[in-house]
């Protein structure tokens, strides 16, 4: 066994000497550093090699390998690998599929359900064995409202945080609310994986717990005894409680008023030394994204989400339970231990209860595609698996593909696997796939895309290319936008910073004006991510941010950089953190550059030992290299600060530590590259300047020409002629080329009712550009009362419609029909508005109507590329190909108002065919 521990440790830890000394009393994490993803490993090799199956609950108890000997030795602690598990007994019936629509809080979905189907099952716990400790939503209100009441007689007021460091399991479930229900903000922060770590791990806490202000900490009886330790630190802490003490309070719960303005609790994001972050989310906030997730993916109280996800991370909180909770769908929840022990029985879990929703970060993927036998899989059935979310870390489409293919006879659909994007500033969710579409891999070329941060298509295939997974469209009013360094939004398919807004966005982070500050673009919050948009959906490509995300667990760099830069031996602010992408494993890795004068190899050995400890126990992960590295090895800016980036492009080209060139040589090299990214940047910025501000002269004197010219003309034709001269001219000296098809179509003079999608302003004049003058505009009737812009349409023959008055309403449809059977071709714009977000919207019925009333053609026409090139709120042009598809001719089938919807539903699809946008239509339904 100690043999097997030793080969694990040394291919886990490239940094560790072949003579580590390795033996029964080793600590696993402080002295080895196998973290949480190396016991995975460990445990698989040493139940392969000895035919055995270790009891669960020594993933989270072992902490040295005479643990591990002494459950091979004890027959109790061994367990035959068991059969695949039985399909489970069918549950209760569904008694019905409404959700709590008009609920304003979380405390009022739980009323909601507790009133409907009280003793429905709301939570099922899995423990070690097969069964299972079922929770009725009745039962959590109890279990919560004992809870409340203790915290209430020791003087919890309304508002107060309290923080709950607790595993998965019923206490957390009855904590987290009983906190609300008298009137507590929770603040859920992670446990221990042992409890041996208890002590040291509420020591890193306290920046937490301090940033929140938390008036009492509930968490395992094991700790209460530490409370002395947090008080100097935490001064408003006034007391360590478990939910057993809180629960055997007598008396009764004094109803705490909420509203769906107030903080539902603080999620925070940061690590636990420097400035910590906690996300406000409110009770507004948590609903809007859970209706909105639940549009998107169609759920409801017949699905069932099995999760090994933890409780205090947002996917694992918001996404599994707060959904089970609001949809009255069955949870079914493992521990997250138990997934790391076994990842089999995950799937296994999934096949038993027929779940139909999962989800994970993409190492949990990847963790079942290497540690998974053949043997695992007999009688495996992922049939009904509908959806596999794969979100919190960043999507590997080698992963994607992998897994896709190797289950695919398990039953699992190849669209089940679904990509998402969501942070905690956004509550969860931001953007989620349509269902049924599968995951999308955009390729795109190597050189323009590190260049200057365009996604060119390439076939896919290529060598020189760049893959980057689709994480789907934004949820149901919702917005998401790609934005430059000075806040100006992006054409498609250009890389920037992304930006979101929407219901769920939080108000900022708790007690962090500056944070909330730097984030926050008016209504928009930076996401901190990089990206660009392509046909309405999200491609993310990296971060703005270092953060590191390893097996699910954000780290921060400057948390770590600061403990090991106090170690002795190195030198000081000379140490960079840094994640490196790992394929094999489908996290990242965690790297820690350090910088020392140190020659002697057992010193140096016994550094890179300390940074593992360190590492270990400020973060729970061990690094994956530890590089120990001569002096001015790590990179920094001018004013000092660790260049993380570069220092990881010098690691990964394996040139730390390498003989450098001389001073003036690097100089000049650093000098030159700088100068020319600088100069690149500079001069795309003032090129983009420049054009815009041409754009807009530009228009500025042909539209005040034409409008001139056409007020004086006499005839409508000449003012139609010349405004398509002038419309043309335009677009050509703006640098905006139009690719015109199927105008071949307009041949015939016959009346016809012409129908084209709205993006932009542009498409007006592209129109006017493109078409024949002998079609009549049918506009909003406000334009005809403005001065300008109404005169100079009614010299063009536009016709003027009213839209909120249905008298007048009524009359301009029959004006508009006596044009048409007087010979006159109309335009319309039947969504009526246009929008910067991407996407056909609905369409009004007028013109379809029309076209079927009067038995004439209906021509559809996609207009591609002018949101691009002027997007709706944003004036600032960029160039840009418009493109202009004159679809075929659809007739109606009759004359009657099903004929016109029908007809209506024809031009949207011929539409949705032709345009690289989604329907928006379809995501509101």
């Amino acid at each position: 066994m100690l043999a097997i521990v030793r080969q694990t440790v040394l291919e886990l830890r490239p940094h560790a000497a072949e003579e580590a000394a390795i033996h029964l009393h080793s600590v696993l994490d402080r002295d080895l550093g196998v973290d949480s993803l190396g016991r995975v490993e460990l445990w698989s090799r040493i139940e392969r090699e000895f035919g055995v199956r270790l009891p669960e609950a020594l993933f989270a108890t072992a902490d040295t390998p005479r643990d591990l000997l002494e459950a091979l030795n004890a027959q109790t602690g061994v367990a035959a690998e068991s059969a695949p598990l039985a399909d489970a007994d069918g549950a209760a019936a569904v008694a019905d599929l409404a959700t709590p629509e008009q609920a304003q809080t979380l405390m009022e979905v739980l009323d909601w359900h507790v009133r409907r189907h009280p003793q429905r099952c709301h939570v099922r716990l899995l423990g070690d064995g097969e069964g299972s400790d079922d929770i009725s939503y009745a039962a959590l209100q109890q279990g919560a409202e004992a809870v409340a009441v203790g915290l209430q007689q020791r003087g919890l007021e309304a508002g107060q945080r309290v923080a709950l460091m607790l595993p998965t399991g019923r206490d957390f479930l009855f904590g987290f609310f009983g906190i609300l229900l008298a009137g507590g903000v929770p603040v859920p922060i992670y446990p221990p994986m042992r409890l041996s770590q208890i002590e040291d791990h509420l020591r890193r806490q306290a920046a937490i717990l301090g940033n929140a202000e938390a008036s009492m900490l509930i968490t395992v009886s094991e700790a209460k005894l530490l409370a002395h330790l947090l008080k100097p630190q935490v001064p408003s802490l006034g007391g360590i409680l478990s939910v057993a003490e809180l629960s055997a309070s007598q008396g009764s719960l004094r109803a705490q008023p909420r509203q769906a303005g107030d903080l539902a609790f603080l999620q925070y994001t940061s690590g636990s030394t420097g400035q910590p972050k906690g996300v406000m989310v409110s009770h507004a906030n948590l609903l809007a994204n859970l209706r909105a997730m639940g549009k998107a993916l169609k759920v409801d109280a017949e699905d069932v989400f099995v999760s090994w996800l933890p409780m205090y991370h947002d996917m694992g909180l918001i996404g599994a339970w707060f959904g089970s909770l609001y949809y009255g769908f069955n949870l079914v929840l493992m521990s997250p231990l138990a997934f790391l022990a076994r990842p089999v029985r995950w799937l296994r879990t999934i096949h038993q209860y027929r779940a139909t929703l999962s989800a994970a970060p993409n190492f949990a993927y990847e963790l079942c595609l290497s540690k998974l036998e053949a043997r695992d899989l007999e009688g495996l059935d992922l049939s009904s698996w509908r959806l596999a979310l794969n979100g919190a870390e960043p999507v590997n489409p080698d992963t994607l593909q992998r897994f896709a293919e190797r289950f695919a006879a398990c039953g699992l659909a190849p669209e089940a696997m679904a990509p998402v994007y969501g942070l905690a500033e956004a509550t969860l969710g931001v953007a989620f796939p349509p269902l049924g579409r599968g995951p999308l891999i955009d390729w795109v070329r190597r050189g323009p895309y590190q260049a200057s941060g365009r996604a060119q298509p390439v076939a896919p295939g290529s060598a020189d290319a760049l893959r980057f997974v689709c994480c789907g469209r934004p949820l149901p009013g919702h917005q998401l936008r790609v934005v430059d360094g000075q806040g100006v939004e992006l054409p498609e398919r250009t890389e920037g910073h992304v930006q979101f807004k929407g219901p769920s966005t939080t108000e900022g982070y708790f007690a962090n004006e500056a944070e909330s500050a730097r984030v926050r673009h008016g209504q928009w919050l930076d996401s901190l991510d990089l990206g660009y948009m392509a046909g309405g959906d999200l491609y993310l490509s990296g971060r703005a941010k270092d953060l590191i995300i390893r097996g699910g667990r954000n780290i921060y760099p400057y948390d770590l950089e600061t403990a090991v830069g106090n170690l002795d031996g190195l030198r000081k602010g000379c140490v960079a953190v840094f994640g490196s992408g790992d394929a094999a494993s489908g996290s990242e890795r965690l790297v820690v550059l350090a910088e020392t004068n140190e020659q002697d190899t057992a010193a140096r050995r016994a550094l890179q030992q300390a940074i593992s400890r360190a590492a270990l126990d400020l973060t729970g992960v061990a690094p994956d290299d530890v590089v120990l590295a001569p002096p001015h090895s790590v990179l920094k800016t001018s004013s000092g600060k660790i260049r993380r980036a570069a220092s990881r492009e010098l690691y990964e080209r394996g040139e730390v530590g390498q003989p450098r060139r001389a001073v003036w040589r690097q100089l000049l090299r650093l000098v030159e590259a700088a100068v020319r990214a600088q100069a690149g940047r500079l001069l795309r910025a003032l090129g983009a300047l420049l054009y815009a501000g041409y754009f807009w002269a530009l228009l500025l004197i042909v539209a005040s020409l034409t409008w001139l010219a056409v007020a004086l003309l006499p005839r409508r034709s000449w003012c139609r002629r010349l405004t398509r001269v002038a419309a043309r001219g335009f677009l050509r000296l703006a640098g905006v080329p139009l690719n015109v098809s199927g105008l071949g179509q307009l041949r015939l003079p016959e009346v016809r009712v012409l129908v084209a999608n709205h993006a932009s302003y542009l498409d007006g004049v592209v129109l006017c550009a493109v078409l024949p003058p002998t079609f009549s505009f049918v506009a909003k009737h406000e334009l005809a009362e403005q001065f300008v812009a109404g005169r100079f349409l009614r010299q063009l023959g536009t016709c003027f419609v009213e839209r909120f008055d249905a008298q007048r309403g009524a009359a301009d449809a029959e004006a508009l029909a006596a044009i048409l059977d007087a010979g006159q071709s109309l335009v319309f714009f039947p969504e009526g508005t246009l929008s910067r977000e991407p996407g056909l919207q609905p369409f009004r019925m007028g013109a379809f109507v029309l076209a079927a009333r009067a038995d004439v053609p209906l021509l559809p026409v996609a207009l591609g590329g002018t949101r691009m090139v002027l997007r709706d709120g944003q004036w600032f042009p960029h160039r840009g190909e418009v493109r202009v598809d004159l679809c075929g001719h659809l007739l109606a089938d009759g004359h009657e108002w099903l004929d016109a919807i029908k007809l209506r539903d024809k031009a949207r699809a011929v539409l949705l065919q032709r345009l690289d946008e989604p329907d928006r239509l379809r995501l509101a339904s």
